[in-house]
């Protein structure tokens, strides 16, 4: 028996990748669109859809925040965003009523996630947890093979960490300044640096303080006892400094409390995602068969 064919859309705050694939190795086509409006993207992304047809389910892995509770009047919808006109849009809802397939809806880092355990670089573990570290600061959970859900989805970017001393840099975040995101997402390190982070010399002052902040995100990761893993993927990550640090600024954080296997050897505990740009629209692909699962 082969797998089902899924409708996988990664709906991004700059971009859309629709996928039709039952995995990696079986993908039939993949569409890519600008994120504009909500009314303009929307039609697009149905218009692929149409298109395609024959499909046995959708995944939709959103930028967010977004209602993931399916007890709430506004699931499948992104909820308050500072992206201008997205506020309340309806996603999961509106596909259902047009296709009457089964569909999966979560956040992209959780989509990440679950292609990272399937095919990438957690691939065997049924628990893990995906950081993207680019525009924004997001991790994704999962838990026994799914996503960790509950009343909403994780925003561990949004966690206020403790300062390195000295730092006065006010962070950019619009809703909490110097929270991880505020201090180590892309506009951040920039902002603190005055120029890209892809410019800066591997010893330029701001990739330590990106670090102590992305290691107190671990830090909190690791004490939730979920991740046998934790991948690391966007942008920012893909500065090959950066990763040793957040190594070692862990280890010094935990200060040798909790005595697991898994962090004695912290390069195999914090490693770089495998599957790249694909993660993300695999994860929609992944949401798919889980929601056709049931």
């Amino acid at each position: 028996m082969t797998d089902p064919l899924i409708a996988g859309i990664e709906l991004g705050g700059t971009k859309i990748v629709c996928l039709l694939a039952s995995g990696p190795q079986d993908v039939r086509d993949e569409v890519r669109l600008p994120t504009t409006s909500p009314a303009e993207t929307l039609a697009a992304i149905e218009a692929v859809l149409d298109r395609w047809r024959g499909f046995a389910a959708i995944g939709v892995a959103s930028f967010g925040p977004i209602d993931i509770d399916r007890a709430s009047p506004g699931w499948g919808s992104i909820t308050v965003t500072t992206k201008p006109g997205w506020s309340h849009t309806d996603i999961a809802r509106r596909l259902i009523a047009r296709y009457a397939v089964p569909l999966g809806f979560h956040t992209d880092v959780v989509g990440a996630a679950l292609a990272e355990a399937e095919w990438g670089a957690a691939r065997r573990l049924a628990d893990l947890a995906y950081v993207t570290v680019g525009t924004g600061v997001g991790a994704g959970l999962v838990a026994g093979g799914r996503p960790l859900d509950g009343l909403a989805h994780a925003e561990l970017g949004h966690l206020r960490p403790r300062r390195l001393p000295g730092d006065a840099f006010a962070g950019t975040c619009p809703f909490h300044g110097d929270c991880i995101e505020g201090l180590a997402s892309g506009p951040a390190i920039a902002a603190r640096a005055g120029r890209p982070a892809p410019e800066l010399a591997a010893d330029d002052p701001a990739w330590d303080f990106a670090a102590d902040a992305l290691a107190q995100l671990a830090q909190a990761l690791v004490l939730t006892g979920v991740p046998r893993r934790i991948v690391w993927g966007g942008g920012v990550m893909a500065q090959p400094m950066l990763l040793p640090r957040i190594r070692l600024r862990l280890a010094e954080s935990l200060g040798g409390y909790l005595a697991l296997s898994a962090l004695d050897d912290l390069d195999t505990y914090l490693v770089p995602a495998a599957l790249e740009g694909r993660a993300g629209p695999l994860g929609a692909v992944l949401l798919g068969r889980l929601a056709l699962a049931g």
